[in-house]
C-alpha cells in the first residue's frame, strides 16, 4: 500500500468499531434505572452472553490500555470478587427468568488471578442463577507468567473451554521495553497444561507496533506462535495513547515504528500465519480452517462485539465488574471504571451503571453497516438499508469520506455493494467511520 495512503487513513484516533455507537458517545443520562428497565424487558426465549473484569494483575504491562490495577495482596480481589458476586445477583433479581447462557467470556487484567477455591465458587454461583447447558461455552484470558497446573486443573473442572494467552512478542528486547518478561517456555508449558486438562481450544495475543519491533522480530514472534498451533491468533496493533493511559508513559516513543514500519510488520504476520494454513478473519484475526471464527465467516455469521471479532451471534451481552460493557436489545451500559466507585453502588443495592447509550432506528441501520465493513470487508448497502426501512441514496450519496475512499481506490461501489480491496484491509476502519454519523468529520 503506498505510503502517501497510509499516512491519510491510519488514523490512531479512529475507533476500532468493536460496538457502534462508540464509548465516547455514552451518556450518564443512561443510569441505573434504565438498565434494570432493560432487564426486565430482556426477550425471554433469546440466550444471552456474560462478560466478568476482573481488574487486577500482579504486573502492569505498559502497552496495556485496560482499567487494571496491581496487587501484591489476595485481599482486595477476594472484597471485589464478594462485591462481583452481589452485582450477578441483582442482575438474576431484574431479569425475567433465568436467563439462558450461551457464551461467558473472563477478560481482565489477570482473570486467573483468582484462586483456584474463589474460581470455581463464582462459576457454581453462575450456574446457580442463569441456565447453562452442554454447549455453554466458557473462555478465560491467562497471562502465562503465573499460571500453575492447579489452576488449570481448575479450569477444566470448571468448565471452560477455551483459554486466550497474552504472547505480544516472543523478544526479550521488546518484552523489556513494555514491562512484559516471558519466555517461550513459560507459554509453552500453560498451552501443554491447559491441553492436559481438556481445555483444547486455545487463542494467542500477538502485537505489533511495540518499541524496538522490527518486521523480522514479528515474523519470529508469529512462527514460535504458530509452533504451538492454537486454534486462532488476534494480531493487535499497539495504541499509544498516553494522554489517556499514564502508564504507557513508560515507553520510549522514539523506538515506536511509524504507519510504515506497522504496516509492514502487519502484513508480514498475516502472511507468516497464512502460509502456516491460517485462514485471516477481518482486520487483525487469524484461525484454522476448523476454528468457530473460520466457520462463522464462511457461512457468513462473524460478528463483532466489545471483545473484537466473535462467532458469538448473541444480541445480549450482560457485563459484569468494573468498566464492563453491556449490549441489550435497547442499547448500551457500561459500569463504573473505578473499582471503589463500583462498590459503593452495589453495596447500596444499585447497579453501577455509570453512563450508556439507547439506540435508534438509524444506529442499528449504521452499526450493520459497520459490521459487515470490519467482517466481511463489504457490505450491500442497499439492502441492509431496506431491512431497516431507510433509503440507501442518504448513506451512499452524502459521505464524503466514502467518496474519497472511493476515488482513492480503497473501495469499490456496484449496485451500492461496497468492497474494501484485499490489499486494503488494513484500513477498514477507515471504511467503517464513512457510516459514522458521530465521527468528527473533518478532512484527514
Amino acid at each position: 500500500m503506498q505510503t502517501s495512503l497510509l499516512n491519510k487513513y491510519c488514523d490512531s484516533r479512529l475507533p476500532w468499531y468493536t460496538i457502534y455507537p462508540t464509548v465516547p458517545d455514552f451518556s450518564a443520562m443512561v443510569g441505573a434505572n434504565t438498565y434494570g428497565r432493560w432487564l426486565r424487558r430482556l426477550p425471554r426465549d433469546e440466550p444471552v452472553s456474560i462478560y466478568l473484569h476482573v481488574p487486577f494483575c500482579r504486573s502492569i504491562c505498559w502497552y496495556c490500555g485496560f482499567p487494571t490495577s496491581l496487587t501484591h495482596s489476595e485481599r482486595p480481589i477476594r472484597k471485589y470478587l464478594a462485591v462481583l458476586r452481589e452485582e450477578i445477583d441483582l442482575v438474576a433479581a431484574q431479569a425475567p427468568r433465568a436467563l439462558s447462557v450461551s457464551d461467558v467470556h473472563f477478560g481482565g487484567g489477570t482473570p486467573t488471578i483468582i484462586s483456584p477455591a474463589d474460581f470455581l465458587g463464582l462459576m457454581e454461583l453462575l450456574r446457580d442463577r442463569f441456565t447453562f447447558s452442554k454447549s455453554t461455552t466458557v473462555a478465560v484470558e491467562i497471562d502465562p507468567r503465573a499460571f500453575t497446573t492447579e489452576m488449570a486443573e481448575t479450569l477444566g473442572s470448571a468448565g471452560v473451554s477455551r483459554a486466550s494467552i497474552g504472547a505480544q512478542s516472543f523478544d526479550p528486547l521488546v518484552q523489556r521495553a513494555v514491562n512484559r518478561v516471558q519466555s517461550e517456555t513459560q507459554i509453552a508449558l500453560a498451552v501443554e497444561s491447559l491441553r492436559q486438562h481438556g481445555i483444547s481450544r486455545i487463542n494467542f495475543d500477538l502485537l505489533f507496533g511495540l518499541p524496538h519491533q522490527s518486521v523480522q522480530s514479528c515474523v519470529d514472534s508469529a512462527r514460535i506462535a504458530v509452533a504451538m498451533r492454537p486454534d486462532r491468533l488476534a494480531v493487535f496493533g499497539y495504541a499509544h495513547v498516553p494522554s489517556y493511559m499514564k502508564r504507557q508513559r513508560q515507553i520510549d516513543e522514539a523506538a515506536l515504528p511509524d504507519n510504515v514500519a506497522r504496516a509492514e510488520q502487519a502484513a508480514a504476520v498475516a502472511e507468516t500465519l497464512v502460509a502456516a494454513g491460517y485462514r485471516q478473519i477481518g482486520l487483525d484475526h487469524f484461525a484454522l480452517p476448523s476454528d468457530e471464527l473460520a466457520l462463522a465467516q464462511k457461512a457468513g455469521r462473524l460478528c463483532r462485539n466489545s471483545l473484537g471479532y466473535s462467532a458469538d451471534t448473541c444480541q445480549t451481552v450482560i457485563g459484569f465488574g468494573p468498566s464492563a460493557i453491556g449490549r441489550l436489545p435497547d442499547g448500551y451500559v457500561q459500569n463504573e471504571l473505578a473499582t471503589a466507585s463500583y462498590h459503593q453502588h452495589i453495596k447500596a443495592g444499585c447497579f453501577p451503571t455509570s453512563k450508556g447509550y439507547r439506540l435508534t432506528e438509524e444506529d442499528r441501520l449504521r452499526a450493520e453497516i459497520i459490521e459487515r465493513v470490519m467482517c466481511d470487508l463489504q457490505a450491500d448497502v442497499p439492502a441492509i438499508c431496506a431491512n431497516h426501512g431507510f433509503d440507501p441514496v442518504a448513506f451512499l450519496d452524502s459521505a464524503d469520506r466514502l467518496e474519497m475512499l472511493t476515488e482513492d481506490g480503497i473501495v469499490e461501489i456496484e449496485k451500492g455493494i461496497l468492497r474494501v480491496k484485499q490489499e486494503h484491509r488494513f484500513v477498514i476502519r477507515a471504511v467503517a467511520a464513512a457510516f459514522d454519523a458521530y465521527l468528527d468529520r473533518a478532512p484527514y
